[in-house]
């Protein structure tokens, strides 16, 4: 039997804690004159098992070997990673709090709520984008269309009908479908569900059409046959679905989508505790068994600079601002 998803994060997670143990209980320099002096809080602002949680428990081990002090996960989860992102802005900046966290909680959420705890673009101070990956466009065998054009007409003949499942409003799913219908201008139903798991059940059930699923998250259920790939919303065709076309080149252009994770600290923390802390975790994302296994899990390595992270977060949020501003979606 092949490994779920599910059993690879249990294992990675199990691996992780285990990992970091050895590394703080293996330092045998001094401490370090400068930071860090003390433990380091890493918020996750979801519940474990996440894409977020995964991140930060990636590199936990190497940011302790590296810098020779524990970093410890605390999950905040609740209103869309808005508790645990407050929880960082009014964090004292000094470089013992950080978080990792995804492209709602430091871009969609600016442009979704009108009142939010926290401001993604002036709370904080961008480290690197850790990771990403493409979401997927399936539907399960049995619905009409198997290629992008065929689900276009099949929606142009039936508008309104078409109905595209997601993991929660305000989600990169939900927004990708809303991207979807605005780049080929047809309509269809948004069915928000309270996370990705129940979405995926009722999509391999039959009970909704089409949804763009994260790829670590349907992967396996394609290869089973339990859904089809009609195409992926990366720059390039993806190593484990190569016979599924981009939407450019299924014809919709302007649409390249990805989730994506990034780490960041208070805004106005010192630009050596930001400049220590950035290099350590592009370090740690680029070690060898690290990558591969994140890869493994369905993620693409970024590691990028404070400064590439700080322009392409404000890049997502301004187009994330026009794809809501033009569907009328907001949340309080």
């Amino acid at each position: 039997m092949h490994a779920t998803r599910g059993d690879k994060v249990n294992r990675f997670l199990q691996t992780c804690a285990a990992m970091t143990l050895a590394a703080c209980a293996g330092w045998s320099g001094a401490a370090p004159a400068a930071y860090p002096e003390k433990p380091v809080t890493m918020i996750v602002p979801f519940v474990p098992g996440g894409s977020s949680d995964i991140t930060a428990r990636a590199v936990t081990p190497g940011l302790s070997q590296r810098l020779g002090q524990t970093f410890v996960v605390e999950n905040k989860p609740g209103a869309n990673s808005s508790i645990g992102a407050q929880a960082l802005a009014r964090a004292t900046a000094d470089g013992y709090t950080m978080m990792v966290g995804s492209i709602g909680t430091f871009a969609i959420n600016e442009a979704l709520y009108r009142s939010l705890s926290y401001n993604p673009s002036k709370d904080f101070q961008y480290l690197t984008q850790a990771v990403r990956n493409p979401n997927v466009l399936v539907a399960p065998p049995g619905f009409p269309a198997s290629t992008v054009a065929e689900l276009v007409a099949y929606a142009q003949q039936h508008p309104g009908k078409v109905s595209y499942a997601s993991s929660g409003t305000g989600s990169s799913d939900h927004l990708s479908a809303v991207m979807f219908r605005q780049r080929t201008g047809t309509t269809g139903v948004d069915v928000p569900y309270r996370g990705g798991g129940a979405a995926i059940a009722d999509l391999i059930g039959g009970q909704v059409n089409v949804s763009f699923q994260n790829l670590g998250a349907v992967q396996s259920h394609i290869k089973a046959g339990k859904l089809k790939a009609l195409a992926t919303t990366g720059e390039a065709r993806i190593a484990e679905l190569p016979d599924v076309p981009t939407l450019a080149e299924a014809g919709v252009k302007d649409m390249v989508v990805y989730s994506w994770q990034g780490f960041a600290v208070p805004r106005d923390t010192p630009a050596p505790v930001v400049k220590k802390l950035a290099e350590a975790l592009r370090e740690t994302l680029r070690d060898p068994q690290v990558a591969k296994t994140l890869q493994g899990l369905g993620f693409e390595v970024v590691a990028n600079t404070p400064q590439e992270f700080t322009r392409f977060q404000q890049e997502e949020v301004k187009r994330w601002k026009d794809v809501i501003g033009k569907s009328g979606i907001t949340l309080e």
